[in-house]
């Protein structure tokens, strides 16, 4: 397929271009800077350089693509806007049959046990946004829309997880302060395996798909803290944060850190075959993949 691709080079986003480059996909991506452009190039992708906010581009470019997918967002406060009104553009200029796939993410479940792709939305405010957006992708008329939930995406020793090593230093002996009171389990996924669901989901999904990009694996941040402490030389020693403590430091971002999901990707694995096989991400920061610099 001929893929219109945003945030071909940010951490997800360039995992999917090799993976879609890999699996014989023919790749545009939509970059921000020439430098940009050249890792897109040099990845096997054609590039364009713009802003996702330049809604007639958008249009363009998804007007000449078989499938639109999004990895790409500000991050910050106007991300609702940002990418309601990308997506908006790129559903407007797609022709119909074509396909749009959405990132979005498992947050949108808040804390539950066992989190599968119809446990009832309970967002943190940080993500509340997520719901109507996905709504509209869902129901797009005429239009092939999948959706992936990606849990914390590890990897290449960044993302969320790097913040578990930047935690503060505390008492005598020192031991490595945690993300919360370090009980909540983070639902996880590697981010290679993470880009071959989305190929597969591109390949072989039906309109209308909502699937978990999780690996199964979902460690408690005391595990994930207690691994860190061993290789920064705290021998596993860790304090717990208290809860209201990580909102105050973190605001929105904590308490969505502060949730407690479990959840094994099941769905994928029946309905497109795929098989997480990555190490875990204790595997990882056993392994040294997160040290500091």
């Amino acid at each position: 397929m001929n893929v219109f691709l945003t945030g071909a080079t940010g951490h997800i986003g360039s995992a999917v271009l090799s993976a879609l480059i890999g699996a014989g996909h023919s790749v545009t991506a939509l970059v921000r800077s020439e430098p940009k452009a050249a890792a897109a190039r040099a990845a096997g992708a054609a590039a364009v350089v713009g802003d996702m906010r330049d809604l007639d581009l958008v249009r363009s470019l998804a007007t000449g693509a078989d499938a639109v997918i999004a990895t790409a967002s500000p991050g910050d406060a106007t991300s609702s806007s940002v990418e309601t009104a990308f997506t908006e553009a790129a559903l407007d200029g797609l022709r119909p049959g074509a396909t749009f796939l959405r990132t979005g993410g498992v947050w949108v479940h808040g804390s539950a046990p066992d989190i599968t792709e119809d446990t009832p939305r309970n967002a943190p405010a940080l993500v509340a946004w997520r719901e109507e957006l996905d709504s509209r992708v869902l129901t797009a008329a005429g239009i092939r829309s999948i959706i992936i939930e990606p849990g914390t995406v590890y990897g290449n020793g960044i993302g969320i997880p790097a913040l578990v090593f930047a935690g503060e230093r505390v008492g005598d002996p020192a031991a490595l302060r945690l993300v919360g009171p370090g009980t909540q389990h983070w639902t996880t996924v590697h981010v290679d395996d993470l880009a071959q669901l989305y190929v597969a989901a591109l390949e072989q999904a039906r309109s209308g798909s909502v699937y978990l990009g999780v690996s199964g694996d979902n460690p408690t941040v005391r595990e994930l803290g207690e691994a860190a402490s061993r290789r920064l030389g705290l021998d596993g020693r860790v304090v717990a944060e208290d809860a209201a403590a990580t909102v105050e430091r973190l605001g929105g971002f904590g308490e969505a850190l502060l949730l407690d999901q479990q959840a094994t990707g099941e769905k994928a694995r029946r309905e497109l075959g795929w098989k997480p096989s990555r190490r875990s991400l204790v595997e990882e920061f056993a392994a040294g993949a997160y040290d500091p610099a």
